[in-house]
Parts: structure tokens; C-alpha cells; sequence
């Protein structure tokens, strides 16, 4: 595990990890006092250059997990850690601490008044005192987390133009005649608007499920490709159309389609648009939230080899979220199965499909249809009812790694289990 650093509140990490999500809550209020926990206390991490696989049904939360990630919403708690800045914090799990330690604190309060234990008002300061150091604490830790969320990006664009700064200054310096320094005098002045309107979360981009709804229909494909880097700073007319016609050309269109509106094109087509927009950013992490679901069977095969080669081109990260395990198995080096907002499984692909360990990773794999007629004839459906699978009433599951990189929520008894089915000392 990573440790902090807490004057720069960065992690130091020992791996190369792009992507870190710690005790991820998202909750949303549906009545007074009610909440529906989309997303309940979710960790994983994504290394540089990985396939990231996320699956469940429908409703699991998934989708609400990469919104949350690129800060579509505000989270509830937890962290989330991207190039070892911490970009989104929630508040939470510290407020709930606060809440908790008065109500404690004031149950044993009343319990030593009527004791009548002559140490009573010691003790009853002791308690306040240790109350107060607490609620300090929380209080500080929200201070931060606010800070964190609200600021990362403005931070992250300061160091940028620290950065641009002391370039060209040197350049400058260097500089033998008045022409040359006037000519990176330009260049620093441009440079430096860039990096003043560059935030970090734009090294995070998403392709979106629907790629109708996800594109602008009053926007040609041009001003749709170039949208972010216009509000990035970025004024170069011709700059801007040599990147959205050598993007076009990446993603399998032509530069002739750059004039053109969204209803003019297939669905295909439209989410080539959709992957041109974010790999145009040259961004760290794309999140791609099930990008082939609203297309035809032939046309996902062409998307997704679109973006393996986009992968292997670029350098990405992709963070897939899908609930065809038979593409993600294809696609993803290792893979998070989610149910209900809590994160059941982790494992590499090839590992979670050869030995899955919770009963509802075992439902989800005895679903894939397999072109095979005897088989099928013969195939029966595991299905999955948590009331009768598990039995937490005595203990509570947590995350627990039972073989080597292989993560599975479960008690004590179910560990047991598992080790001893799969043979794992």
C-alpha cells in the first residue's frame, strides 16, 4: 500500500498506479432523511497502461463510479487519487465520525451520572475533552477534503505555469539577438494562457454509452472535436484543424466529415466521433462507459479493436465498464465485478474466469452463451439470492485477497472456503 504525504497530500506509491479509488460513497437523496447508496465504500486501483474492467447488471452502480471519478458528481466520501493528487474527497465519512463520537459521548455521560461514582466529574471531562480532540480532528480533515476538490485543479494549473515560467526564462536568458526573444516572448505568452486554463481532470475523459445523446446536434464534428481545446486556451486556427483531421483519420473517418452534424452519421460512426472528442485531449485515462452496448455486434468488434489500437498507439489507460463479460474478458487485463454499489470480486481477467469465488461472480459467468447447442441444451443457470448464499449476521464482509491479486468480499467462513476449494494456503 501507498503511503501519505501529507504536506503535499499526494501519494507515494511503490507501483505504478494512474488511478486510485479509496472507500468510494455516492449516495443520493430520494426523500427526507433517505438515501440511496449508488456507490458504498468501493476501493481499486489502475495501473498505467491497464484495462480496467468493471461489470455488474444493470444498477449496480458502475456508471455512477466513472461519473464519480471524473467529478460529474460530487462524491459523498472516500478519495480518489489520480497521478497521486487527490482531485475528489467527500466529507462524509468525517461528518458521520462527528455525529457518531457525540452520540457516544453523551451516552456515556449519562451512564456515569447515574452510577454516582464520586470520580464522576473527571471522568465526564476526561470524555469532553477527548470529544473535542476528535470532532478537531474531522473538522481539519474536512477542511482539507474541501480544499482538495474544490482546488486540485487550480493548483495543478499553478504548477504548470511555474513550469512554463522557468523555461522560458531560461530561453530567454540564452537568447543572443532581440528577434529570437521576441519571437519566444510569443510562444511563453501562449504557452502560458494554456497552462493557466489546463485542469488536471481533462487528463480524464469519458466515452459515453449513447452516442446520439452524447453528441452536440447543433455542433459540426469539428467544433465538437476541438471543444476542449478551445476552452483549454488553445486559438490556433490551423493548429486546431490539423489535430481534428489527423484524429478523424485515427479513429477510422475522413477530414471531409469535420463539416458535416451528428444526425448525418451511423451509430458507428457517431461513436468514433465520440472517441475522436476524448483521445484528442491526449489524455492519461479514458473512461469508457459501455461503449459498444447501443451498437450493432459487427460494429463493437470494430470499436473495440478502434481502441486497442488506440491503446497500444497512444499509451491509454482505459477504465472499461461494461456488463458483457465476454467483451471485457477480451479486453481487460484485470476486472472489478460490482453488485448493489459494493465491489464483490477483483482479479486479472484470465484468473477471475478460470476460478471465480463469489456466488455472484459464478451467476454473472453461467449466464455467457456459448455457440455450442449441446452445451446449451444442457446449461443451467447458477442463480444468486445473497439472503441465501450468505450469512452475515454474526460478522460483517469485508475485501479480503485470497489468492495472489485475487480480491473477493466474504467473512471468516467464507475465506475459510474459498481457500480451501481452491487449494490457496
Amino acid at each position: 500500500m501507498p503511503s501519505m504525504d501529507k504536506e503535499t497530500n499526494t501519494l507515494r506509491n511503490d507501483e505504478d498506479v494512474l488511478l486510485r479509488v479509496e472507500h468510494l460513497c455516492q449516495y443520493f437523496k430520494v426523500g427526507h432523511g433517505k438515501y440511496t447508496k449508488a456507490v458504498d465504500d468501493v476501493s481499486f486501483d489502475i495501473k498505467k497502461g491497464e484495462v480496467f474492467g468493471l461489470v455488474g447488471e444493470s444498477g449496480c452502480g458502475k456508471t455512477t463510479t466513472g461519473r464519480s471519478i471524473i467529478k460529474i458528481y460530487d462524491i459523498t466520501s472516500g478519495s480518489i487519487y489520480f497521478k497521486g493528487t487527490r482531485i475528489c474527497a467527500g466529507t462524509g465519512s468525517y461528518l458521520n465520525a462527528i455525529k457518531q463520537a457525540k452520540a457516544e459521548t453523551a451516552s456515556e455521560i449519562a451512564k456515569i451520572r447515574k452510577s454516582g461514582d464520586p470520580s464522576a466529574a473527571e471522568r465526564i471531562a476526561a470524555l469532553k475533552a477527548g470529544l473535542k480532540k476528535t470532532v478537531a480532528e474531522n473538522r481539519a480533515e474536512i477542511e482539507k477534503a474541501r480544499f482538495d476538490h474544490k482546488k486540485s485543479d487550480k493548483v495543478y494549473a499553478e504548477s504548470l505555469v511555474k513550469k512554463c515560467d522557468e523555461k522560458y526564462k531560461a530561453l530567454i536568458a540564452a537568447a543572443s539577438d532581440e528577434e529570437e526573444k521576441k519571437k519566444l516572448g510569443k510562444e511563453w505568452r501562449s504557452e502560458r494562457r494554456i497552462a493557466s486554463k489546463t485542469r488536471l481532470i481533462t487528463k480524464i475523459q469519458m466515452i459515453f454509452q449513447d452516442p446520439i445523446a452524447s453528441l452536440n446536434p447543433r455542433m459540426t464534428v469539428r467544433e465538437i472535436i476541438s471543444e476542449g481545446m478551445v476552452i483549454n486556451g488553445i486559438r490556433d486556427k490551423e493548429y486546431i484543424d490539423e489535430k481534428v483531421y489527423g484524429i478523424l483519420n485515427t479513429v477510422g473517418l475522413v477530414p471531409e466529415h469535420a463539416g458535416r452534424y451528428p444526425h448525418e452519421f451511423s451509430g458507428g460512426q457517431r461513436q468514433r466521433i465520440g472517441i475522436a472528442r476524448s483521445v484528442v485531449m491526449e489524455p492519461d485515462l479514458i473512461i469508457a462507459d459501455e461503449p459498444v452496448s447501443a451498437l450493432d455486434v459487427s460494429i463493437q468488434a470494430q470499436v473495440i479493436n478502434l481502441l486497442n489500437d488506440l491503446r497500444r498507439q497512444m499509451g491509454l489507460t482505459i477504465m472499461f465498464i461494461a456488463h458483457d463479460l465476454s467483451v471485457v474478458k477480451y479486453f481487460s487485463d484485470r476486472i472489478g465485478v460490482m453488485y448493489y454499489g459494493k465491489m464483490v470480486e477483483l482479479a486479472e481477467a484470465d484468473e477471475l474466469f478460470a476460478h471465480p469465488m463469489h456466488p455472484y461472480t459464478r451467476s454473472l459467468l453461467s449466464a455467457i452463451p456459448l455457440p455450442d447447442p449441446h452445451y446449451e441444451k444442457n446449461h443451467r443457470r447458477i442463480t444468486y439470492n445473497p439472503l441465501k448464499d450468505h450469512d452475515y449476521s454474526s460478522s460483517k464482509p469485508t475485501m479480503r485477497e485470497i489468492g495472489n491479486g485475487h480480491f473477493v468480499l466474504c467473512d471468516d467462513a467464507e475465506e475459510k472456503k474459498y481457500r480451501a476449494e481452491f487449494g490457496i494456503d
